[in-house]
């Protein structure tokens, strides 16, 4: 693993490489693992990115606002920063981590990003761990647009089938794998008057209801 290139591409090289290795190192290598950076990373990133809205979209009320932010820090856009970083090529595992593929889950490739921020705001301070979010995240951020709906496919799913007088689909939890630090998740979404059932997985059983009914909202539109 390159480390010294992982750090050109942040844009930031390590006062500490202790904090770096920390950040990359997941539960299963053992301690001191990176849980704690990314608890104190969830929190910079949220800020950073809050300030980044705020100040990029100055007619938006708060609620749209609060979308935009949620949007970009929830587990699909931590994952495509991540990955443009190669970070799961960084990410320090047990024999038991890579023997169940655990590397490739977008949680924890999500976990790895957070935790690389909390590191970075450690090492640097702040206004360091600022940039290198908005660095990361500047194609999301130009990507933005504030028209397009940012209702979660639960509800827009839930309205679809409101409109067209169907009832409620149907949440059914089909498997859940792996240690309780690092479960995973397989949801089925059932609409039995349209035949439709499609299956999601996630670090949650909320994100993969969530992914499970984007399946069934993008088969029932066509």
């Amino acid at each position: 693993m390159d480390r010294e290139r992982l750090q050109q591409h942040l844009g930031h090289v390590f006062s500490e490489p202790a904090l770096l290795a920390q950040a990359l190192t997941h539960r299963s290598h053992g301690s001191p693992h990176n849980e704690r950076l990314e608890f104190l990373g969830d929190s910079v990133l949220n800020c950073v990115i809050a300030a980044e809205v705020f100040a990029r979209f100055s007619s938006l009320p708060e609620g749209e606002l609060h979308l935009l932010r949620k949007d970009l820090v929830r587990e699909q856009g931590l994952c495509t920063a991540a990955r443009a970083l190669k970070l799961e090529d960084h990410i320090r595992l047990g024999e038991s981590g890579l023997s169940s593929g655990v590397a490739t889950r977008p949680s924890v490739i999500a976990d790895a990003l957070e935790a690389l921020i909390g590191a970075i705001f450690l090492d640097g301070g702040f206004d360091v761990a600022r940039k290198v979010v908005v660095r990361l995240y500047e194609p999301l951020l130009a990507g933005l647009d504030p028209h397009v709906s940012r209702k979660d496919p639960k509800t827009l799913l839930q309205e679809l089938l409101q409109a067209r007088r169907i009832g409620l689909p149907q949440y059914t939890v089909l498997a859940t794998r792996g240690a309780a630090h690092s479960q995973h998740f397989e949801v089925e979404c059932a609409i039995p008057q349209l035949s439709v059932r499609t299956v999601g997985s996630g670090s949650s059983r909320r994100s993969a209801e969530q992914e499970a009914a984007m399946r069934a909202f993008e088969q029932i539109r066509g």
